[in-house]
């Protein structure tokens, strides 16, 4: 389930418009939170362990490596 939330960020327009505003702030507030132990870890250690790091969010490492490229981009790591 959590990768597929973390697949959705790429049609977040799509989302907003079916999603109650309530579950869209959840997913916003679980998805900073991901966001924030990606970068910890990244600072920590370096993204040379996708797989180790996926384990210990609960995602895939397709799912770390979206949030790495996302934080990436918005040069936040």
């Amino acid at each position: 389930m959590c990768q597929s939330l973390v697949d959705k960020v790429f049609q977040s327009k799509q989302l907003r418009t079916v999603a109650e505003p309530d579950i869209l702030a959840l997913f916003e507030d679980w998805l900073e939170e991901l966001e924030e132990e990606v970068i910890k870890q990244v600072q920590k250690s370096g993204p040379n362990d996708l797989r180790e790091l996926a384990r210990g969010l609960g995602v895939s490492r397709a799912g770390v490596n979206f949030l790495i490229a996302k934080l990436e981009r918005d040069e936040r790591i």
